[in-house]
């Protein structure tokens, strides 16, 4: 208990998934919580539910695609708590529908992705940081993916927009590491938050598994663990970094799967 003890948090995206359950960890370990959501409802409800089990929160609105929003989450954060010493990015989008291959994505989809995927990571940051700096220093969260890493046959829109989310986190880290300020993310694999589950179907959770190291997948909890690992403290050393949280799933060569099953090896 107590690993971010007063600190002022802001989550972005938090009213569910990832996001919910790094608030409700981040606010369990002592933090002052700003839950920001385009679901404002859900961001309230999120935040009377921490409140209702001793902690302290607040939900707001957020539209992440907006600079004018974005400053706006963080004017009533400074409001109501005074300052922010954490700042996890999380809002994120994707679109399986209009985001393709490079032939024939929609590049009205790709601009949508820019701006909710990228642009309010760098938005986040440039209001944030003046009042992380006033207070003496921070810690800056933001979500990347597995996607940044690896491509895929879809998604060019989603990855490319990751990708730049894991080096705009090394240039902030950088530029305002002398603030003591660090600026580190976390590249989630296949997590099963409510949505995956509702959008993914028992054989293709099996499919996913037959790759992992592990043999589970990855729930919220794990990603917000490691948030809460690097807005803490402990790890006062650590910048510029990114830390994949995917269960071995991208470790091995791909045939490995293949080749137990021709052996009559144990997969996982």
């Amino acid at each position: 208990m107590g690993r971010v003890q007063g600190k002022v948090a802001v989550v972005t995206g938090g009213a569910s998934g990832i996001g919910l359950a790094t608030a409700q960890v981040l606010a369990k370990e002592g933090a002052k919580v700003v839950i920001a959501d385009f679901n404002q409802k859900g961001a309230e409800e999120a935040a009377q539910e921490i409140v209702s089990q001793g902690g302290e929160a607040i939900g707001i609105f957020l539209d992440a695609s907006k600079e004018e929003s974005i400053k706006e989450t963080i004017e009533k954060t400074v409001e109501k708590y005074g300052t922010v010493n954490i700042l996890f990015n999380n809002v994120g989008l994707t679109n399986l529908k209009k985001d393709l291959d490079v032939l024939n994505l929609d590049l009205d989809e790709w601009d949508r992705l820019m701006d909710v995927n990228l642009k309010s990571v760098l938005i986040g940051c440039k209001y944030a940081i003046p009042h992380m700096i006033e207070a003496g220093g921070g810690s800056i969260i933001n979500t990347a993916s597995m996607a940044a890493f690896a491509s895929d046959a879809i998604r060019t829109a989603y990855g490319a927009s990751k990708a730049a989310v894991v080096h705009l986190t090394k240039y902030v880290a950088t530029q305002y590491g002398m603030h003591n300020i660090r600026c580190n993310a976390v590249a989630p694999g296949l997590i099963l938050t409510p949505a995956a589950k509702n959008n993914l179907s028992p054989e293709l959770q099996k499919t996913f598994m037959r790759y992992n190291a592990l043999p589970y997948h990855g729930e919220p909890e794990d990603i917000a663990n490691t948030v809460l690992f690097l807005a803490s403290d402990e790890v006062k050393f650590l910048t510029g970094q990114t830390i994949e949280v995917e269960g071995g799933h991208y470790l091995g060569n791909p045939t490995i799967p293949d080749f137990r099953a021709m052996s009559g090896m144990k997969s996982n």
